[in-house]
């Protein structure tokens, strides 16, 4: 099993960045827009998103949140596997707002589906985008695009991009791992 680097450190910082000042372009004061980050895996890079935002750009109004969407995947009992559940913490009303699910690598789209089901179950939006650090631009399944994206990865389906984040894995870093 082999590895490559695909981002570094300073690389992730500089797409970190990027993708703030593309929210701000977009929804400029976030009075009605809300991030909420799909559990595992995209709660570090929202909350990275929005600490960006908060403290570099001065938006001190931003709304957070974190959706599990663990029973709502196609793939929930599918496999020998028990999925486990995270916790799902949204503490405001996503009716008629503006919602922009972050999540790390859009690969199949469909942890992206689900996530389209379970926030339902919170109202009914206005308006649902898509900010991803990685987008896997050959492997969907799902007719599902990010409006946001870090980086565009052509990846064939035996290889895996592998998201490290300092909170987690002591190093903010993307790594192409080819089994």
């Amino acid at each position: 099993m082999s590895q490559k680097v695909l981002l570094n450190a300073k690389e992730v910082n500089i797409i970190l960045h990027r993708l703030a000042c593309q929210l701000i372009e977009k929804n400029t004061d976030f009075s009605n827009t809300v991030l909420i980050g799909l559990q595992p895996r995209g709660t570090f890079l929202a909350n990275r998103i929005a600490k960006i935002l908060k403290e570099e750009y001065h938006i001190n109004n931003i709304q957070l949140g974190y959706l599990d969407i663990t029973f709502y995947r196609d793939d929930f009992r599918r496999g020998d596997k028990t999925l486990a559940a995270n916790s799902t913490e949204i503490n405001f009303i996503v009716e008629d707002k503006n919602v922009v699910f972050i999540d790390d690598v859009l690969y199949t789209g469909r942890s992206i589906r689900a996530a389209l089901t379970a926030i339902q179950s919170f109202g009914r939006p206005n308006e649902i985008e898509l900010l991803v650090l990685i987008d896997r631009r050959f492997s969907r399944h799902l007719p599902i695009q990010p409006d946001y994206r870090g980086r565009q990865v052509d990846v064939i389906n035996e290889e895996k991009v592998k998201v490290n984040w300092i909170e987690n894995d002591n190093e903010d870093s993307v790594y192409l791992i080819e089994k």
